[in-house]
């Protein structure tokens, strides 16, 4: 199986409000390829940056999915594919980039230790913000309600 994760973060101000969006779908293999959401949620962090909301998003979707009982939890013979609109953060998490700033090292560590809860094996690619427009639903729905 393969599960395609949209995340998203925002803060309103840069340090401001800030809120994630998250959005997971399942894809079965098969002649098919049958595509279900398994997710979707906007979620409130407090007041921080538009880079720590767009790392959180990621833990956020890796917490959701180690969560999962495990016949729906992603395993070895499957993908895990995260979609982001934050090149930066991308680029950090696949290892082209460095990450100078300490808050953000300690991020990148949390989603190196969620990824090892999930033997899958795990992808992150950016796509312009218009491919990430449902994540950015529930980022905006979060920070307006």
């Amino acid at each position: 199986m393969k599960f395609i994760i949209h995340t998203d973060g925002g803060a309103r101000g840069n340090p401001g409000p800030a809120a994630v969006g998250v959005v997971i779908e399942s894809v079965e293999s098969g002649k098919d390829h049958k595509t279900r959401v398994v997710s979707e949620f906007g979620k409130k962090i407090g007041e921080t940056t538009n880079n720590t909301a767009e790392y959180t998003a990621v833990i956020e979707a890796l917490k959701y999915l180690i969560a999962l009982d495990e016949p729906s939890r992603p395993g070895e013979s499957d993908e895990v594919m995260f979609y982001l609109d934050s090149t930066l953060v991308v680029h950090q998490i696949n290892g082209l980039y460095k990450v100078k700033e300490p808050h953000l090292r300690e991020l990148l560590t949390s989603v190196r230790i969620l990824e090892s809860s999930l033997p899958a094996v795990i992808r992150y690619a950016a796509v312009p913000r218009e491919q990430n427009r449902r994540a950015d639903y529930f980022v905006n729905h979060a920070l307006d309600s």
